[in-house]
């Protein structure tokens, strides 16, 4: 079981407390046991946020046994970690352990060295004060989170959750990540690929939006030639807008969610399958292999046999990191 502690400072941001323990606390693999075993820890038994105070149940010498370290932000009314916790840090991360950020907690890696020459993220208010701060860091305000492979950073409010969405993918798989979105009422349309990728937000569709049956409709024909027209058609409205309210409300054009969509569907095909090239291409609607290979790449920023080698290898490497969890624990 991949053991994941969950870092409360002083005036932690409860929102950012709490997505990593319902995302990872909740995730199921498909016979429906749970892959993450969920640890709040602290250098104090009681920690303040600004609304009430909660008890942690760990101590900072919870970090060394756990894989992956979530360092959630905290308000301004905090005061910064102390050499303490950015010590604990450091330890895990010569230790190999991955180590992630939400929102301002940024600020906590970087005051602990582990962000210097890197690139990271946090929620855009703060971007500049980071690097202001941190003149080492390497600040990306627009994007939604940097996975740079062991260290990891996040913008702010949804983000966060984005990023675990992202880390349970990682670990687990489409399907797993899928579920938990699921779980959270959460599109994975905001999700991005693999470690190296830095991805740019697309903001999720407001629930009760006259586009969720349309984007319903479309995951649904994947395979088929989608036409703007059709899209349209499904809305209701004219082509022209149509275009204009989907780019309001998602960002981006229907053509450009589309091929997104079906590098998501390829994605997926590529992790749980052996399926070659050219059904794939077919299965996620790009008509043909060559063209397949382009657009994959073109969103991915990496070959689909590349994607599919550098998932495996890093399914191996998480299930080695639980198994090891797991003979610590035992031992």
């Amino acid at each position: 079981m991949h053991t994941v502690a969950v870092l409360a400072t002083d005036h932690v941001v409860a929102a950012d407390l709490g997505v990593p323990i319902e995302a990872f606390g909740r995730a199921r693999l498909a016979d429906g046991r749970r892959p993450y075993r969920v640890l709040v820890c602290a250098a104090e038994p009681q920690v303040a946020t600004d609304t009430f105070t909660i008890s942690a149940p760990h101590g900072l010498e919870a970090l060394r046994e756990a894989d992956t370290i979530m360092v959630p932000g905290q308000s301004e009314r905090g005061t910064p970690p102390g050499e303490d916790v950015l010590d604990a840090l450091r330890a895990a991360a010569r230790d190999g352990t991955r180590i992630a950020s939400i929102c301002v907690g940024a600020f906590t890696l970087a005051a602990a060295g582990l962000l210097d020459g890197r690139g990271a993220t946090t929620h855009w208010l703060a971007a500049d004060r980071l690097a202001r701060m941190f003149p080492q860091v390497d600040v990306r305000p627009d994007v939604l989170y940097v996975d740079n492979g062991q260290i990891l950073t996040s913008a702010g409010a949804a983000a966060g959750l984005d990023l675990c969405l992202h880390m349970i993918r990682r670990d687990f798989g489409s399907a797993v990540a899928a579920d938990a979105a699921r779980l959270s009422v959460m599109p994975l349309e905001r999700e991005g690929g693999q470690a190296q990728f830095i991805v740019h937000a697309q903001p999720p569709v407001p629930r009760g939006s006259q586009l969720e049956p349309v984007l319903a409709w479309i995951e649904d024909n994947l395979a088929r030639d989608v036409t703007l027209a059709d899209m349209a058609r499904r809305g209701g409205l004219s082509e022209r807008t149509f275009s204009r309210r989907f780019r309001e409300q998602t960002g981006t054009t229907p053509l450009q969610w589309l091929l997104r969509a079906r590098v998501r569907r390829a994605q997926f095909l590529l992790e749980t399958t052996d399926h070659g090239v050219e059904r794939i291409a077919v299965q996620a609607g790009f008509g043909s292999a060559t063209a397949f290979r382009e657009r994959f790449k073109r969103v991915a920023g990496v070959t689909p046999q590349t994607y599919r080698a550098s998932f495996r290898a890093a399914t191996e490497s998480s299930r080695a990191a639980a198994k090891a969890s797991a003979q610590r624990v035992s031992a």
